[in-house]
């Protein structure tokens, strides 16, 4: 891949942060012993980031692909499913193989397993278990954003398509704005006012409109990046997030009618800027979280299953040294699993490509 501009480099230590907010959503409540309520509550939104990751899927692959996919070449269209398939499956394969694992052992020794309903498992196998299919969340819990940004990646060469009109920035504006009242719409008019809730029903619906918006942010970016105003409008977007969010905040609004816009205002910030939080973000232990971030999001539920089974007692609650233990666990198989799995899987996967179109195939 060629290299990019530091600001969007930063966006991918921006994505290793938001993969350690859900892991902390997922291990809060064995953390009520050393962490104050209020520190819990804030850890407890912790899910929103996966709001950030579809956002940020949608720009980074409308960067990358979205010109080369508006020709609706069948070419294209399939080397490019063909890569993102390489890119989430193996290692989604691997970990849920390590929950079938855990299922049997648990079977086995008399534990409970309700979690791991193997009739629903080959839903999990092709990533399409939170398509509405089932009712509740099972197996590899955090896997259902990738189910859904599957059915993105499938319907991305259509976005592609409808992108091909030059559209101005206030046009990519007002696009942005339906397509965030209509996720608030879609919410309210089946009661909920929180992105986390019916993720088995409006999960899906939840990905496809954040993962649309991204791509219009990113076309945002392309008529703002080389504008001597550039910075300026990403600190405008700095200002305006968290005017936003305060908002938000004060006036006690659902969630779902200000928090997606305070992150795709934070998205465009972040890549327009080039201050210091930008260049830590884009280089350093940082940029590297983000760089195996993915092993982060889908290893670690499992992860602290299995440390919990191990290290932890019946009261579940974590001290600081076992809490210390096991981010460092996770880091090394983040670390591990990306080099030994992701990679060579992306490698072997990609060199197979179906020849489509060999010569007019999509560059990873």
């Amino acid at each position: 891949m060629t290299a990019q501009p530091l600001r969007l480099e930063a966006l991918t230590g921006l994505r290793g942060l938001a993969a350690w907010l859900v892991v902390f959503y997922h291990i809060r409540l064995s953390l009520a012993a050393i962490l104050p309520a209020p520190v819990i509550a804030v850890l407890a939104k912790g899910y929103l980031a996966v709001d950030l990751f579809f956002m940020l899927s949608g720009f980074v692959l409308w960067l990358t692909y979205g010109p080369r996919l508006a020709r609706f070449a069948p070419a294209d269209i399939g080397a490019f499913w063909w890569r993102r398939i390489a890119r989430i499956w193996p290692l989604h394969a691997v970990v849920l193989s390590g929950f079938v694992m855990l299922a049997i052992l648990l079977t086995i020794i008399g534990r409970d397993h309700a979690g791991y309903p193997f009739g629903e498992l080959p839903l999990h196998v092709v990533l399409i278990q939170n398509w509405g299919f089932t009712g509740a969340l099972a197996w590899n819990h955090p896997a259902w954003s990738i189910s859904t940004e599957m059915a993105a990646y499938l319907l991305f060469p259509l976005l592609a398509v409808a992108g091909r009109p030059a559209w101005g920035p206030a046009g990519l504006v007002a696009g942005l704005c339906l397509l965030l009242m209509g996720l608030f719409a879609l919410f309210a008019a089946l009661g909920h006012s929180s992105l986390g809730d019916a993720i088995t029903s409006l999960g899906l619906a939840r990905c496809l409109i954040e993962f649309t918006a991204g791509t219009l942010a990113a076309r945002l970016w392309l008529h703002w990046r080389g504008l001597p105003s550039a910075q300026r409008i990403g600190h405008a977007c700095g200002g305006a997030a968290a005017a936003t969010c305060g908002a938000g905040l004060w006036f006690a609004l659902p969630e779902t009618a200000w928090v997606p816009l305070t992150l795709l205002l934070v998205l465009l910030a972040m890549a327009l800027a080039d201050g210091r939080i930008a260049r830590r973000l884009a280089s350093g232990p940082v940029h590297w979280l983000g760089e195996v971030s993915y092993s982060t999001y889908l290893c670690h539920f499992g992860l602290f299953i299995v440390f919990k089974l191990a290290f932890v007692g019946a009261d579940l609650q974590l001290n600081v040294w076992k809490l210390a233990a096991f981010i460092g666990l996770l880091v090394v198989v983040s670390g591990l699993s990306h080099a030994w799995v992701e990679l060579p899987a992306q490698r072997a996967l990609n060199a197979l490509q179906p020849r489509l179109n060999r010569s007019t195939a999509l560059s990873r």
